[in-house]
C-alpha cells in the first residue's frame, strides 16, 4: 500500500484530485459581470452582494500552462480497453486524422464523468470535436456542413468511436446532441466561395484565430465577430436591421444559432484543431460561467431551523443536508460556485433568514461542488 501512494494515478482519489486541479486550472481566467439578481430565472454570473454571508471565498490552483497541447493526454481517467468500433461504412471521412480530438474528446467524457462533468468539460469538448469534424468533412467538396443522409452516418461513426476508446454512451443525450447538429438546417448559406463573398473572412479570423481567456469573456472580440458573420449569411447579405428573417421571429433566430455552427465549421477549416478547439473551449468557458447550474428546491427545512430561534446545530444540520444534496447533482467550477452560493443566499435572506449562517456553519465554495467530497 505503501508503495503504490507515490503514484497520483493509481487510486480513485487521485483521479479526482487530478481532474479538479486541471478544472480549476481551465476556470480561473474567467471574470464576472454585473447582473441583477433574479433567482426563479437562470442565475447569471455576478459579483456577491456585500454583507451576504462574509466567508465565501474564492482561491482558484494555479497550475502551468501547457505549452505543447498535442502531448499525449494525462492519464487522469480509469483505463478501459479500447476495441474497434462498428462503422456505417458510409461517412467518407479520414478519422485518424482527426485522432487526438477524439481521443481527448473521449477522454473528457470518460463513462463514470462524463454526467458529472457534462457541462463543464464533456460537452463543450464534443460541442468542438462536431464543428472540427464537420470542417475535416467539408474541405474536399467546397461545402461547410453536411447533407442529412451524411450527417446520420457520420454522428453514428463518431459515437461509437468514442464509446470504443471509452467514452460514455449518452453524451448525446448529455449534450443535447442529433445529427442535425452537422446539418445547420435552417442555414441558407452552406458552401465556402459563397461564404467567403459574403463575410469579411479576414476580420474574422483576425478575431479568432487567438482568443484570450481572460479578455474575451469581459470584452469579447471573437464571439461577436461570430454573431455578426452568422447573422449576414442568415440573411443573405442584406442588413441585419433590414432584414424581416431576423426580428424576432423563431425561423430567424434559428437561422442564426444554425449559421453560428456553419461559422464554426469555417473557423475549423482555417485554424489548426488545436487552435480552433482552444478556441472553441473558451467561448464555451464565458457562457458556462455565467450560469449556476444547481437546482435550489424549496429550502424551507434550512429557514425553519434556521430562523430568529434557531440554534447553532439543528441550523447547520439542515443547512448540511440540504447542500450536501445539491452538492452531488453535478460538478460546478469556482465561478459557479459564487453564483450558487450568492443565490442560495439571497433566496435564504429573502425568506427571513437574517443571521451570517455561511460563516456560522463553516460553509465554503467546496460546498457547493462535488470537490467538497473529497
Amino acid at each position: 500500500m505503501e508503495r503504490g501512494s507515490g503514484s497520483c494515478f493509481q487510486g480513485v482519489l487521485c483521479h479526482w484530485l487530478v481532474l479538479v486541479l486541471i478544472w480549476l486550472c481551465g476556470c480561473q481566467h474567467v471574470l464576472s459581470q454585473q447582473t441583477t439578481l433574479e433567482p426563479k430565472d437562470k442565475f447569471l454570473l455576478s459579483d456577491p452582494p456585500i454583507g451576504l454571508f462574509d466567508p465565501i471565498e474564492i482561491s482558484p490552483s494555479v497550475l502551468p500552462h501547457n505549452t505543447n497541447p498535442v502531448e499525449p493526454l494525462s492519464p487522469m481517467y480509469p483505463n478501459y480497453t479500447s476495441y474497434d468500433p462498428v462503422l456505417t461504412g458510409k461517412c467518407h471521412v479520414n478519422f485518424s486524422k482527426l485522432s487526438f480530438m477524439m481521443d481527448k474528446t473521449a477522454s473528457d467524457c470518460s463513462v463514470p464523468l462524463a454526467p458529472l462533468v457534462a457541462d463543464v468539460i464533456c460537452c463543450p469538448q464534443v460541442s468542438s470535436l462536431m464543428n472540427i469534424f464537420q470542417a475535416a468533412y467539408g474541405g474536399g467538396n467546397n461545402t461547410l456542413v453536411l447533407n442529412q443522409a451524411s450527417a446520420n452516418a457520420c454522428f453514428s461513426d463518431i459515437m461509437s468511436i468514442l464509446a470504443s476508446k471509452g467514452a460514455n454512451t449518452n453524451i448525446p443525450e448529455l449534450c443535447t446532441l442529433r445529427p442535425s447538429n452537422l446539418t445547420d438546417a435552417s442555414c441558407p448559406m452552406k458552401d465556402i466561395s459563397s461564404f467567403e463573398r459574403m463575410v469579411n473572412v479576414s476580420k474574422l479570423l483576425d478575431a479568432c484565430s487567438s482568443v484570450d481567456p481572460l479578455k474575451e469573456c469581459c470584452r469579447p472580440v471573437c464571439q461577436p465577430a461570430i454573431v455578426e458573420a452568422a447573422v449576414h449569411i442568415s440573411s443573405g447579405g442584406a442588413s441585419m436591421f433590414g432584414s424581416s428573417s431576423i426580428p424576432g421571429s423563431a425561423a430567424g433566430i434559428n437561422a442564426v444559432s444554425d449559421c453560428k455552427g456553419v461559422v464554426h465549421s469555417y473557423l475549423s477549416m482555417k485554424l489548426s484543431s488545436e487552435v480552433a478547439n482552444t478556441a472553441f473551449r473558451v467561448l464555451s468557458g464565458c457562457k458556462v460561467n455565467k450560469v449556476c447550474p444547481l437546482e435550489f428546491d424549496d429550502p424551507s427545512s434550512v429557514v425553519k431551523a434556521c430562523g430568529k430561534a434557531s440554534t447553532r446545530p439543528s441550523c447547520c444540520a439542515a443547512l448540511q443536508s440540504y447542500i450536501a444534496a445539491r452538492q452531488k447533482q453535478i460538478f460546478v467550477t469556482n465561478l459557479q460556485a459564487i453564483n450558487c452560493a450568492t443565490m442560495f443566499g439571497s433566496m435564504l435572506q429573502k425568506a427571513g433568514v437574517g443571521n451570517d449562517i455561511y460563516g456560522l456553519c463553516d460553509i465554503d465554495l467546496k460546498d457547493f461542488s462535488l470537490q467538497g467530497m473529497l
